[in-house]
């Protein structure tokens, strides 16, 4: 079989970064194709040795690109289509039907209550998806919080796989001399209690919150964000008014060390934190929460469906926090109070294996190659299929 990725963008990002992981464990041969943005995931893509294509598509009403795009799928003679984020599931199921591929899958990373990709769920977005949606075989939803989402937006629930983000468990386990280097390398002190918050530096990650409420912490916390994105400078700003900037650290997509040489990867980082904190309010996963219970980290989140949507002894480290930076405040002072844990990985980590996932959308292509069965009708009237 040979499948061909569409994503929106290769930027670091959750969707991004699950993809890379996912293809190195398809038993299938793949290729990709970026809409923009061939950022440091596609460089990553490369070093696997995944083909990477680069539409360079000039934003999201370039009709253009869609021809481009369907002539490069019937080049590919490829099987299967396999669509990632809003821009590409609407551009690549499209190109896919215009070169006769039928045998089209779109996972929906990033589907919130009220936005999905950080743009609200307006009547036209929620018309456009739904619109798209009819074109492909199967909508992967990256939890059953999700799934739920788009069977009430109206998705026939025979359409809707749930195959969760998954991650490599190994390298993401406690290493104590991991930690010591890695401290070491950013300047933080070894004996400093460490808070985490990984993901995008966006305004729906809320990691305003946590400057906050690093400043209602004792001096020997610091903050260390992991990510990068449009509200670096903010959240710099936010630090220094503070007064905590010196207690601040910033990582930026790709980590590097001051001295500007390549830093720690993730599972390296975590190591050297003693929480993570997630105060975003809307998550359509939070994969940041599940790898930070695979380093076995205690963690404190405002919403993690990954977590929600299995019995709470499979995660008795993960505690939901409702409120602002004083509630947060107080939550990870407790956290400090009760000292180190074992580091043991929970059931939730292990739930989330990336092999499980891979064998899970095996199984979903299968159904996408193998003669459509029919499925309900939209509210329209018009088949599915």
């Amino acid at each position: 079989m040979r499948a061909l990725h569409i994503i929106t963008g290769l930027g670091v990002g959750g969707a991004e970064q699950q993809l890379r992981l996912l293809l190195r464990h398809l038993p299938v041969e793949c290729d990709v194709v970026t809409l923009t943005n061939p950022g440091p995931v596609a460089a990553g893509l490369r070093a696997d040795g995944v083909r990477v294509a680069d539409l360079a598509m000039g934003g999201n009403r370039d009709l253009a690109a869609l021809p481009r795009l369907a002539r490069l799928i019937r080049r590919g003679r490829y099987d299967l289509v396999h669509t990632h984020l809003y821009r590409a599931c609407l551009y690549g199921r499209l190109a896919a039907r215009l070169a006769g591929v039928r045998a089209v899958v779109a996972t929906e990373h990033s589907l919130g209550d009220s936005q999905m990709e950080g743009r609200p769920l307006t009547f036209g977005v929620r018309a456009l998806y739904l619109a798209g949606e009819r074109l492909g075989r199967s909508t992967v939803a990256v939890s059953p919080t999700v799934a739920a989402r788009l069977a009430d937006w109206g998705v026939p629930k025979p359409r809707i796989a749930v195959v969760p983000n998954g991650i490599d468990l190994g390298p993401f386990r406690f290493d104590a001399g991991r930690r010591q280097r890695v401290r070491a390398g950013l300047g933080v002190p070894q004996d400093a209690f460490v808070i985490g918050g990984i993901g995008r530096l966006a305004p729906g990650k809320r990691f305003d919150i946590l400057v906050h409420a690093l400043a209602r912490l004792p001096d020997d916390c610091r903050l260390l964000l992991v990510g990068g994105g449009p509200e670096e400078g903010a959240l710099r700003r936010s630090a220094a008014e503070a007064g905590v900037a010196g207690r601040v650290v910033f990582t930026g997509e790709v980590p590097g060390l001051p001295d500007g040489s390549p830093g720690p990867d993730l599972p390296s980082l975590t190591s050297a934190m003693d929480v993570v904190a997630a105060p975003s309010p809307e998550e359509a996963f939070g994969l940041a929460v599940v790898e930070a219970l695979a380093a076995g980290l205690p963690v404190r989140y405002a919403s993690c469906p990954a977590v929600e949507d299995l019995p709470p002894e499979a995660a008795p480290a993960a505690v939901r926090v409702r409120g602002g930076a004083e509630r947060y405040a107080a939550a990870l002072a407790e956290v400090r109070a009760a000292g180190p844990g074992t580091r043991a990985v929970p059931e939730a980590a292990r739930h989330y294996c990336v092999t499980r996932s891979a064998a899970r959308l095996m199984d979903v292509y299968a159904s996408a190659l193998a003669r459509p069965v029919p499925s309900p009708r939209h509210p329209h009237g018009e088949s599915s299929s």
